[in-house]
């Protein structure tokens, strides 16, 4: 099997949903909603592919640390919370006719056994230029080099 050509960070708030509860759905599996921001949107709709590794990362947590891998299984379609005038996520704008939302489905590959700390983050140098590392970096759905998530993937695993 290929290695993916493309990274990407997702972040969510454990409190809303966390990297346990992408791990209690069926199949491991779940549809990342909810996204509304127009570049996080344009990267899920148009960039992220079948096959494609996932960071996902809790923010608003204490402390903010990546927690895990996902891989996409299915690449964007129109998020259809946004038509749900009882969601959160709903958008009047967006319409299955002209939907102005996408999402992508989401399984888990694996759940580290120590979170990586913001703080321990910013002390890896071949992280320096990471999106999430840049000060005022809120995107929910961001790139990742192939450099930074091999740096990631061998913090988690020792």
């Amino acid at each position: 099997m290929a290695t993916p050509k493309r990274y990407w960070l997702v972040k969510t708030e454990p409190e809303a949903y966390s990297i346990q509860d992408l791990a209690n759905e069926p199949k491991k599996t779940t549809c990342w909603d909810g996204v509304r921001n127009y570049q996080a949107r344009n990267f899920m709709r148009d960039d992220m592919k079948k096959g494609d590794l996932v960071l996902v990362y809790h923010s608003n947590a204490n402390p903010p640390a990546v927690v895990g891998i996902a891989k996409v299984v299915r690449e964007s379609y129109p998020d259809h919370t946004a038509w749900d005038p009882d969601d959160k996520h709903y958008d009047p704008k967006s319409t299955a006719e002209n939907p102005r939302w996408f999402m992508v489905d989401l399984k888990l590959q694996k759940i580290f056994k120590h979170p990586l700390a913001l703080p321990e983050l910013r002390g890896q140098k071949p992280l320096a230029e990471m999106e999430l590392l840049r000060k005022g970096s809120r995107l929910s759905v961001q790139p990742v080099r192939g450099k930074e998530f091999t740096c990631i993937e061998k913090l988690a695993n020792g």
